[in-house]
């Protein structure tokens, strides 16, 4: 009994004998990774506050946003380990400490941290209606001296941001490290031996002497740069970035850091893997395998025929307008074919990446569609030198010149060239062999690919997901290359509006030429129904104004009925290619009387077949859709603690998206409808919802008599996790540990910058 009452004196009294110096980390970088970096990661960190890494957190905050859509002059780029390297560096370029006590103040972290303990939410309340949370929100980036009126003015605004804040010991722990002078140690990631092998052998190659091996190895690069490369067998959570040095391989890597990818690096290249450093944020986890049966697929693709090359072309607008000037020597076929091999990954750059607030892109998508991909051997850019000579002038893109009075002039020249190009590939695909199943690339499993928006963020998954959507796209080599340099390549984040707008443009072009292509596969007959459809009210307008006319004419060799093609076509495809189909989906396709996956314990049977009666209704009958947001989790438990979570997707209808401005204008409400699919489909959860898997029946019950605000507060209120749940933090962090669970390799800290305050 003695030792009993003793052990947890023992235990308050041991710091005041032996206070163990905080380690930053071992004891800081976890509280910031399980509380701060869900908000403070990537180019929408509040106040460019990344805590995602020591060298982030010593580089500290600015004023000045990434995301500014309006500024007239592109800004300096602020890129953790490539634009500066040291605090001096970045207090040189307008960054301030948040760690130094400052005028006999203590750190601004510390003090944050203070205000957000001295109010916190109520708990499972909603937050204030005057807190703005909204990622469109003013951050107000207090200094040092500006913080006391910062405090009286946003007394909620303390750290972490609108939500339950740390524990009694994670603040002490924080508070401790800052009053030792918040000491960070600079810890790296090293490669393990066998992928030091792995690295050698890929750096062998891509840095290999020659005219053709040059061009090569700048094409990849190009399409590489942005990836989360991995080896197949190396370290869990190991991940290496490609990346132009100025040090050839068995030196520190010293990166180049130009505005983009393909500007000129004005010395001699090398190219490396570099390890990627500090925690792994979903949203920009773009993942990608390396292993020796894929260098043996590199040099087969790009070496098997005989092809020359006279001199590696140089560097500018030019270059980077028009990739395929640029790499016309190599081989369309194997560029193509490098691209098909992991379309998802290819996909995933320009509609998950390489930006985190991607609305100038976004909106330029419906808000689900499926995407197919045209096969090598039947796309005449590849097939047909005479047409593919006649073509390649005409694919150049817009963005390289940013000069706001020159913005009109450069649209009108670039959307004329593309619509030379447009009724070229109309006039020449109307000559050739009608388009059969056989015109679709079926080489593996990235073959079939599902795009989910939620309004200014995208997702794309394997596999066909959902309904049978409004649109699906068919993408040829010159539509998948353009879409990519365009968003992904070509796109400076911190451009100015100049250079936005003509992105934005652009991809509403590439977007109705995808539709285009698929639209030819229907017969003739019923294409204009569908492009009607597609394209309504103001859209017609769009259509006359930059568009060129749609094929409706020459004959498909589908065989499809007229009288509901493209439902025809889409059952089809579900049926050809169900062995390359990832995703089966009998919760949002239900064709009998069993709408759940096969295989599942009875309780997750019955709340798939109950989650299913939320599917493929319109909005205009289930008036819950009104209240919910894009993308909502389901966690559900099971009696034996093992638990599934299921993503809510809402999407949302318009009359049409070729505009750039005015889209609430053009949604149709009354016609959203919701897609439930297991996994977690965002890296934004909007909101969370947790429940027992015998309460699904019931929660589905009460969302489909939900018909007003007040109803799904009800809702909300008993089985919602609100961003002031005492444990919100445990079940934000589940959805990412059931991401480790089920796809260790996608893994990645989800963000909490959208998740509303229902």
């Amino acid at each position: 009994m003695l030792r009993r009452f003793l052990a947890p004196l023992a235990l308050l009294c041991a710091p005041v004998f032996a206070a163990e110096p905080v380690s930053y980390n071992r004891d800081v970088q976890p509280i910031l990774t399980h509380k701060c970096v869900a908000c403070h990661a990537c180019y929408d960190s509040p106040c460019q506050l990344n805590l995602g890494s020591g060298e982030g957190v010593q580089r500290g905050a600015s004023r000045l946003p990434v995301y500014d859509g309006v500024r007239t002059k592109a800004q300096a780029t602020t890129r953790l380990y490539l634009d500066a390297h040291g605090e001096a560096a970045w207090r040189a370029k307008g960054f301030h400490s948040v760690l130094n006590p400052q005028a006999g103040q203590a750190a601004l972290i510390a003090r944050m941290l203070e205000l957000g303990r001295n109010n916190p939410p109520v708990p499972n309340a909603k937050l204030p209606a005057d807190l703005d949370i909204s990622i469109g929100r003013d951050n107000q980036c207090p200094l040092p001296g500006e913080f006391e009126a910062y405090a009286k003015k946003f007394a909620h605004a303390g750290m972490p941001f609108a939500v339950t804040g740390l524990s009694d010991a994670e603040y002490n722990t924080l508070q401790r490290w800052v009053e030792q002078g918040a000491p960070v140690e600079q810890q790296t990631l090293q490669a393990s031996v066998m992928e030091q092998k792995q690295i050698a052998e890929w750096e062998r190659f891509l840095n290999a002497p020659g005219a053709r091996e040059s061009l090569v190895n700048r094409w990849l690069f190009e399409h590489l740069f942005l990836a989360h490369l991995y080896f197949e067998g190396g370290e869990p959570g190991h991940f290496f970035q490609l990346v132009r040095s100025r040090t050839p391989s068995g030196q520190p890597i010293d990166p180049i850091a130009t505005r983009r990818p393909n500007d000129d690096p004005g010395t001699e290249v090398y190219y490396r893997l570099w390890p990627i450093q500090g925690v792994i944020v979903h949203k920009t986890h773009i993942t990608y395998p390396l292993s020796a049966k894929k260098l043996e697929r590199v040099r087969e693709l790009f070496y098997a025929s005989d092809w020359t090359v006279d001199a590696v072309p140089g560097y500018g607008a030019q270059r980077r307008a028009n990739p395929f000037e640029t790499f016309q020597a190599i081989p369309a076929e194997a560029r193509y074919q490098f691209m098909l091999d992991n379309a998802e990954y290819f996909v995933r750059t320009f509609i998950r990446g390489p930006v985190c607030r991607g609305q100038i892109a976004t909106d330029v998508i419906r808000d689900n569609f499926w995407a197919v991909f045209q096969d090598p051997h039947h796309d005449l850019y590849i097939t047909d030198a005479g047409y593919r000579a006649e073509a390649t002038p005409l694919l150049a893109m817009p963005g390289q010149f940013d000069e706001i009075g020159d913005l009109l002039g450069l649209w009108k020249a670039y959307r004329d060239k593309r619509n030379q190009y447009e009724e070229l590939r109309r006039d020449t695909y109307a000559e050739a062999t009608p388009p059969s199943w056989s015109h679709l690339w079926a080489g593996n499993d990235n073959a079939l690919l599902s795009i989910y928006r939620h309004h200014d963020s995208a997702m794309v998954r394997k596999g066909l997901i959902g309904e049978i959507p409004q649109t699906l796209w068919l993408l040829d080599y010159p539509l998948f290359e353009r879409t990519y340099y365009q968003l992904v390549v070509n796109f400076d984040v911190f451009g100015n509006v100049a250079h936005q707008a003509q992105t934005r443009l652009y991809f509403d072009l590439i977007r109705n030429g995808a539709e285009l292509n698929f639209l030819r596969l229907l017969p003739p007959q019923s294409r204009q129904a569908y492009l009607d459809d597609w394209y309504q009210n103001s859209g017609k307008l769009k259509m006359w104004l930059d568009y060129t006319e749609a094929d409706v004419d020459t004959p498909s060799a589908m065989q499809l009925p007229e009288l509901g093609a493209k439902g025809a076509f889409a059952r089809s495809l579900l049926e050809r290619y169900d062995t390359l189909n990832a995703r089966p989906d009998p919760i949002n396709r239900c064709t009998g009387a069993e709408c759940h996956r096969t295989g599942l314990p009875a309780d997750l049977e019955d709340a798939e077949q109950a989650l299913s009666r939320l599917t493929g209704r319109p909005a205009g009958g289930l008036k819950v859709i009104d209240q919910l947001p894009e993308a909502t989790l389901l966690r559900v438990e099971r009696a034996d603690g093992q638990r599934e979570v299921y993503s809510l997707l809402r999407n949302r209808a318009h009359s049409n998206v070729a505009f750039m401005a005015g889209e609430s204008l053009r949604y149709q409400p009354g016609l959203d409808t919701l897609t439930v699919y297991p996994g977690v489909l965002t890296s934004y959860p909007n909101f969370m919802f947790s429940l027992r898997a015998g309460e699904v029946p019931e929660f589905v019950s009460q969302l489909e008599q939900a018909r007003d605000p007040a109803a799904f507060d009800k809702v909300v209120a008993r089985w919602g996790i609100r961003r002031s749940h005492p444990q919100f933090w445990h079940y934000f962090h589940d959805l990412s540990a059931y991401i480790q669970e089920t796809e260790p390799v996608e893994a990645g800290v989800l963000d909490m910058n959208r998740y509303q305050n229902l």
